[in-house]
């Protein structure tokens, strides 16, 4: 399956949640969809998306987060999963895209799930109950919206293609997205 489908699918849904997303191919493919104020793009901070999804979450307990990131993202800070655990915040859904590969930042080398990882085994290990993978456009779509629904911290794997928009840049001044989501969270941007 591909992550533009993925994130095709559950767009609609996204309109309620607030998103943090990480840099390269996951932010273009969602930019492409149609950029909302409640979408935070993460640029420059491999491995940091579910950390700042998780101080959202905490901060905002009546807001759905979902932070979108990837398998070599994950693979960065495998603590923030110890992390997520501890505090385990019913408001967050964390989609992690394994295309088993580093697509945006060096061109595709093999991340660790190439070798067998299993990020969703790694998540369980963790301490994360609600972690799965899934294979196929609508698996995703119907794991993705039960997530939603359980108001319950997941973690949900998504094994996609290596394949992305050949451009990573984002029509959109990082600055003002800063601000625009600052906005969009009910809060001053510089809290």
């Amino acid at each position: 399956m591909r992550r533009s489908e993925c994130l095709q699918a559950v767009y609609p849904e996204l309109a309620d949640c607030v998103v943090v997303t990480i840099m390269g191919a996951v932010a273009a493919e969602l930019y492409a969809l149609g950029h909302r104020p409640n979408f935070f793009y993460l640029e420059h901070a491999m491995g940091l998306a579910s950390s700042l999804g998780l101080g959202i979450a905490l901060a905002r307990p009546t807001r759905r987060v979902v932070v979108l990131d990837g398998d070599g993202s994950l693979l960065m800070n495998l603590g923030a999963l110890t992390t997520l655990a501890r505090y385990g915040p019913p408001n967050l859904t964390h989609v992690v895209f394994d295309n088993e590969c580093l697509l945006s930042t060096v061109g595709g080398l093999p991340t660790a799930t190439a070798a067998g990882a299993d990020l969703a085994a790694i998540a369980r290990g963790a301490g994360i109950r609600h972690a799965r993978t899934v294979h196929t456009t609508d698996e995703f779509g119907a794991a993705f919206r039960a997530a939603l629904a359980a108001r319950e911290l997941t973690c949900l794997v998504a094994k996609v293609e290596p394949v992305g928009p050949s451009d990573y840049h984002l029509d959109l001044h990082l600055l003002e997205n800063r601000f625009a989501f600052a906005r969009a969270l009910g809060g001053a941007a510089g809290a």
